[in-house]
């Protein structure tokens, strides 16, 4: 098993560019299904989770064609030759749950195993089959499978439960092809969402309303191929703003959207940290205040990223005052706080928030990456730790950050990458 060896590095400097959106970048590949045309999909990072999209849409029929070194990718779906994914893929990442409802729009039937990934929680799949039933399709659930058929999809109002991202996403595209209108209500409002609806558009649905909390989908009886950008990770960009201030730095991050990482500028500011941006770019000072404690609470979109609590958790243990972080996402996003308060951070759990004591002298020591976020928190950590931070499970860092060490070493970090 690969690890990574962190040193405290001092205040990072330069500038750094954020790569395409991991978390849009799955949606817009599972959409593909929808069309025997062509899909040329730029500004895609080069990560395990968009290869195991990729293989998952090869076992279905696919060419894939992947020029990484030019972070593009052409996908075509001329024939579907199979509804089923296999159980060897959906295991590694919960967004193979997404081809379901391409799947099902495109052959009247999908199959699929329940979807492994992070484990952050619950995050059960019955808004997405709800969605699916409420479409006019069959479920069928037996020994971990889940499978869903229907002679054909019909446009219904449909209310989402809780704004999930995903079930958003997946009854989107089914009802893209669906006939008659759908109505969408409390879906999740996140910019991938807005990003998937750009990509089908383009492919000639007919999709209003992505970024509210209610969208309107009109079903065409075919899509076509089409290119598409994909949009900047707002995850990797808020992680490069944490690091410029936990680390004290000062760092200009290029190829970010201000917009969508609104809370994550508000938060930094409250510390203390100063944030200056355009429309392409964001400077983060960490190194003009001394850094002061806030309380942060997780909420869906436009609410603060339940992507950046761990992330933010790390920072809020090496500054002065106490601070409340609150996770109303996920129930199992708590994990890292042990690993943390190996490393010498003071941080109680309390129901479902967590109380973090600051300024404390971070320790280098052996931890563990629970899940993606929580890995890069512990790098954060580690950049500020006296001594050698080691990390392991570091797969779980390599599914959602591009040119993770490049990036850090370019900036000053000292982290080394050695196999076990």
């Amino acid at each position: 098993m690969s690890k990574y060896l962190v040193q405290k590095s001092g205040p990072l400097s330069g500038e750094v560019f954020i790569s395409g959106s991991k978390n849009a970048v799955l949606p817009i590949m599972a959409a593909s299904i929808l069309t025997a045309g062509e899909c040329e999909l730029y500004e895609v990072p080069a990560l395990r989770d968009v290869e195991v999209m990729s293989r998952l849409l090869q076992s279905v029929g696919a060419e894939v064609q992947e020029d990484y070194d030019s972070s593009s990718l052409t996908i075509k779906i001329s024939h579907v030759l199979s509804e089923e994914a296999p159980y060897e893929l959906v295991k590694k990442m919960r967004a193979s749950i997404l081809v379901m409802g391409p799947l099902l729009a495109r052959t009247g039937k999908a199959r699929i195993a329940l979807p492994g990934g992070c484990a952050i929680g619950a995050r059960p799949i019955d808004l997405h089959l709800k969605g699916f039933q409420a479409l006019g399709a069959e479920i069928i659930e037996s020994h971990g499978m889940v499978e869903a058929k229907a002679d054909k999809l019909v446009g219904a109002n449909i209310y989402l439960d809780f704004p999930s991202v995903g079930a958003t996403e997946n009854i989107m595209m089914a009802a893209s092809l669906a006939e008659g209108t759908t109505i969408l209500e409390n879906v999740a409002e996140e910019p991938e969402i807005v990003d998937l609806a750009n990509f089908l558009n383009k492919m000639g649905a007919r999709i209003k309303g992505a970024g509210t909390d209610t969208i309107k989908i009109e079903g065409v009886r075919e899509l076509g191929g089409t290119k598409h950008s994909v949009i900047p990770d707002r995850i990797e960009t808020g992680t490069f703003m944490v690091a410029a201030a936990i680390t004290r730095g000062n760092i200009l991050i290029h190829n970010a959207v201000p917009d969508h990482v609104k809370p994550v500028i508000a938060k930094l500011r409250e510390c203390g940290v100063v944030v200056e941006y355009n429309d392409e770019s964001i400077l983060v000072k960490g190194d003009v205040n001394p850094l002061i404690s806030t309380d942060i609470k997780t909420l869906p979109y436009p609410g603060f990223p339940t992507d950046m609590q761990s992330q933010f958790m790390a920072l809020l243990a090496t500054v002065k005052g106490s601070s409340t972080v609150m996770e109303t996402v996920f129930e199992n996003r708590y994990m890292h706080i042990g690993e943390l308060n190996r490393m010498g951070a003071n941080i109680k759990i309390e129901g479902r928030s967590a109380v973090v004591e600051g300024e404390k002298t971070l320790l280098g020591a052996q931890v563990l990456a629970t899940d993606l976020r929580a890995g890069a928190a512990l790098v954060l950590a580690g950049l500020m730790a006296e001594g050698v931070t080691e990390i392991s499970e570091i797969y779980h860092i390599e599914r959602g950050y591009e040119k993770f060490l490049s990036k850090f070493r370019g900036l000053g970090a000292t982290i080394i990458r050695i196999e076990d």
